[in-house]
């Protein structure tokens, strides 16, 4: 019954969902934020790195057992997990992926945190547009952390900071030594309840120049009641719905709307 909720909500936003090209829309900012950044194909030299990384991954015959502190997986069950389908499953698809790297070199954050490394996919994405930036990415299991390190040493990411155990022991002790947040990748536990405590959490370290950007808003009807709680918060202004993705911005120039756009 989930699973058919959840394509008949899809069906719903292919539908309906419009601003593709950016036009229709008012703001000077939303336009070229929609037409430059979020539906644009433009390539960088490391999106195909990161991208044969991900297809020599899903070649490999490598278990590992997952600890996972968050809601799980809707297809995966078992603690013994291969590498591949940990990418196939859960690591971030191109498409989103390529729009974090867009969206890192649009706005170009110093300190970029990350709730959820998984095999470090996505933490590449964040990680590669500029080597001076500084990333933090938090991962509950030490076995799926491993790999991710694999694949930063690889890339020679040497911007990149694990912590590795349970985020809601990590993330303020972190947070503590952080001063400010530029940009953060919410991708961890899917689950409304978490969602909105590490929201509450990084929104101390928040200045209007700050982007969150929150994976499958959309996977549950918790994650939908966390994503309308947090766009409605009093710092949060303009919100961007792309159904697999919520984006966030706290700038006080920006008009508080949510817009849904086609993706």
């Amino acid at each position: 019954m989930q699973n058919i909720r959840f394509l008949l909500k899809y069906i719903f936003y292919k539908l309906f969902a419009r601003h593709k090209k950016g036009f229709g829309l008012h703001s000077p900012f939303l336009y070229s934020l929609v037409s430059q950044v979020i539906n644009n194909s433009s390539s960088y030299y490391a999106m195909d790195d990161i991208w044969n990384l991900r297809d020599d991954l899903l070649e490999s015959n490598q278990e590992i057992t997952v600890n996972d502190f968050g809601a799980g997986s809707k297809i995966m069950k078992s603690e013994k997990r291969k590498v591949a389908d940990i990418v196939n499953y859960s690591a971030v698809k191109m498409k989103y992926g390529e729009l974090l790297f867009r969206l890192i070199v649009r706005f170009n954050p110093s300190t970029i945190l990350e709730l959820g490394t998984s095999v470090g996919i996505s933490t590449l994405y964040l990680a590669m547009p500029n080597s001076k930036s500084n990333i933090y990415t938090m991962e509950g299991c030490a076995e799926t952390a491993a790999i991710a390190l694999n694949n930063f040493n690889l890339f020679n990411a040497n911007n990149i900071q694990q912590v590795v155990g349970n985020i809601d022991e990590n993330l303020e002790p972190l947070l503590n030594k952080i001063n400010k947040l530029d940009f953060v990748f919410f991708d961890a536990n899917h689950t409304q309840e978490a969602t909105i405590k590490y929201f509450n959490t990084c929104i101390s370290k928040v200045h209007e120049k700050t982007i969150f950007v929150f994976d499958d808003i959309h996977w549950s009807k918790g994650m939908e009641n966390a994503w309308k709680q947090l766009k409605n918060n009093s710092k949060v202004t303009l919100s961007i719905d792309l159904f697999y993705m919520g984006i966030v911005f706290f700038d006080t120039k920006l008009s508080k709307e949510n817009f849904v756009i086609k993706f």
